[in-house]
């Protein structure tokens, strides 16, 4: 039995904003699908997702069968979601297969087949030419992206317009998408690097008292759910910015993260562009340290987005209910409260201090777990002690003392006896 009501897809439906948007919306909706190269292979009954390579013309065209079969040729809306995005900043052959080509076969497929009713494609706010301190642009401000990525966008919008036929679209120009656990590349390692008090956060290419808008994930979810509830009185052709009006400077995120994490405040430094490249090429080429910050990133410190997001407030009735200022907080405790598991779900490589620290509690809570309480000591192992030390990273170092790693500096742990683990 098919699914009642229409259907409203989502592309990239496995990732962060994908899986956010989908469980809000099988709230209200029925008839809710995903397409994502990740999903399981062959869907169960409800097809809640179904296994699609968008760079794939038998891929996306077997897609759309199974969503033709099992939920009927009725779309209310399709999210999509799907793209290519790199911090490399070149360009890239992905950003045409997956963000252009991949889109269009996307809509000739669900034209050829389906009654669709809107097309809503997720672009950036950063196809516009960048702003100045003081100004607030709307979606008439010039067009011009100043890297591959929002260059890629910048050509599947015009796309979209050239060939969406009858199916009116929706293009919402997203700012940097952030939640109170951070998950957002530029802030995690700024934060990464305040924590770790390396040198580089006191120093700053550009002009510290310019910054770039921001939009929390509840406030991206809400904006694309109103989206679908009005897609009847949308014009065809419907472009919105989304994002935080207010863009904290980077002078302001910097004395916040420092605030909050260390209790105290040091000022950054601006270091002369070319200087600035060459040490990030070093970083990069040199010491092969891959570092965050790139040389490309070094022309874009001056680049500064603010938002007059009014038209999304008159046609959504949206309008944003968080701020990056009040989750910088929530995003610091996160950190506070298990620095490793921050450092995991932000994809940020620990320092080996952090390592170290993690081991050295690890082996405190073990050396003050409970006795046995039939006998009042110890709980027998079956193992005895050799009275060895080794590395976690390096098992070939090993020691009659306990101590650290000559290699990575790491607290020596001990091993049992002829077993070779560690305890």
């Amino acid at each position: 039995m098919k699914p009642e009501g229409d259907i409203i897809l989502i592309t990239g439906s496995n990732g962060r904003i994908g899986s956010a948007v989908m469980r809000e919306l099988r709230k209200t909706y029925t008839n809710v699908v995903g397409f994502d190269s990740k999903a399981e292979e062959n869907p169960p009954e409800g097809c809640t997702r179904i296994p699609v390579e968008i760079t794939s013309d038998s891929s996306v065209s077997a897609g759309l069968k199974v969503l033709l079969e099992h939920h009927g040729k009725r779309v209310a809306s399709v999210i999509h979601l799907a793209a290519f995005y790199s911090f490399e900043g070149k360009p890239d052959p992905r950003y045409d297969s997956v963000t252009v080509e991949g889109t269009r076969r996307l809509l000739l497929g669900l034209k050829a087949a389906f009654d669709v009713q809107q097309f809503v494609f997720s672009s950036t706010m950063l196809v516009h030419k960048p702003g100045e301190p003081g100004i607030f642009f709307n979606e008439d401000w010039p067009i011009g992206p100043t890297w591959a990525y929002p260059e890629s966008k910048v050509r599947t919008e015009a796309m979209i317009r050239t060939e969406r036929g009858d199916v009116p679209t929706v293009m919402l120009r997203f700012a940097g998408v952030y939640d109170d656990d951070c998950h957002s590349p530029p802030l995690s390692h700024q934060i990464q690097r305040i924590y770790e008090r390396q040198l580089e956060s006191h120093l700053y290419a550009g002009s510290t008292s310019h910054g770039t808008s921001y939009v929390h994930m509840d406030d991206v979810v809400d904006a694309v759910i109103r989206t679908v509830e009005r897609r009847a009185s949308l014009p065809a052709e419907t472009v919105l910015l989304i994002g935080e009006p207010e863009a904290l400077s980077y002078d302001e995120l910097q004395h916040s993260f420092t605030r909050q994490i260390h209790d105290e405040s040091y000022e950054s430094f601006n270091v002369p562009g070319p200087i600035a490249k060459i040490g990030a090429w070093v970083e990069d080429k040199v010491l092969r340290s891959k570092p965050f910050i790139k040389p490309w990133m070094i022309d874009r410190a001056n680049d500064h987005y603010a938002l007059d997001v009014s038209r999304a407030k008159a046609m959504l009735g949206w309008e944003p209910k968080h701020t990056l200022r009040k989750a910088i907080p929530l995003m610091v405790a996160a950190l506070k409260a298990d620095d490793l598991k921050f450092y995991r779900e932000n994809g940020l490589e620990p320092a080996e201090w952090m390592l170290a620290n993690a081991e050295a509690k690890s082996e405190e809570t073990q050396s003050m777990s409970p006795h046995d309480p039939d006998h009042g000591a110890p709980a027998a192992s079956g193992k005895q002690e050799s009275g060895g030390y080794t590395c976690p990273m390096h098992p070939e170092v090993n020691s009659a003392n306990p101590g650290s790693c000559p290699k990575c500096g790491m607290t020596l742990v001990r091993q049992t006896e002829g077993t070779g683990q560690k305890t």
